[in-house]
């Protein structure tokens, strides 16, 4: 169960005024989420650390298709765009998982590597799949400072929704040593942690 959270934020004058027409979409481990007017969101959070990464972040990647573009950043609240769509997990659990969302998947990890992240991983409720199926991210995390060099999180929960070999064939298919790579980590990573392949 989620634990309830007093939040407090300073707002300027012009968020402020958005806020009168919020409407509340959910709160995280981090933050609380509204939706404001002219397709936008405010996460308020608990940390100032945490938020200020998170800002930073979106600010670094406001070039990227994959990330939404951040409009303002205070001390404990961020105002971007809105990512509409579905999360990653319940899409597939819907529709299952095709040679084309994986290669979109596999693209987005190429492109976090070309935005300098370290951390290169994400979970599947952070990608939300758009109605023209485009996948786009939602709170990046330590993405500059915690180093992760497979898709391990992700590749966890394709593997508790039986469906992490058939992401590996496709990807096999599209990069085969990559594939390779990722299979020999993920090997050594569920042996550690005990967990066993889903078929």
């Amino acid at each position: 169960m989620r634990k309830n959270y007093a939040y407090s934020a300073d707002f300027d004058l012009k968020t402020e005024k958005l806020l009168k027409d919020a409407k509340y979409l959910g709160q995280g481990n981090n933050g609380i989420v509204y939706e404001l007017p002219h397709n936008r969101i405010i996460k308020i959070f608990l940390k100032e650390k945490i938020c200020k990464a998170e800002g930073m972040t979106l600010k670094r990647t406001k070039k990227s298709k994959y990330f939404p573009k951040i409009y303002f950043l205070g001390e404990l609240y961020i105002v971007r765009e809105k990512v509409e769509g579905v999360r990653l997990d319940k899409y597939i659990k819907r529709n299952g998982l095709d040679k084309e969302i994986s290669k979109k998947l596999y693209d987005l990890l190429k492109e976090f590597k070309k935005l300098g992240f370290v951390k290169l991983d994400t979970r599947c409720r952070d990608i939300y799949v758009t109605k023209d199926r485009k996948l786009m991210m939602i709170d990046p995390k330590g993405c500059y400072t915690r180093r992760v060099d497979f898709p391990r999180h992700l590749m966890k929960k394709l593997n508790s929704l039986k469906l992490l070999e058939v992401f590996l064939t496709h990807i096999e298919e599209i990069d085969e040593e990559k594939s390779k790579y990722w299979r020999s980590q993920l090997d050594k990573y569920f042996k550690k942690k005990n967990i066993e392949y889903e078929v």
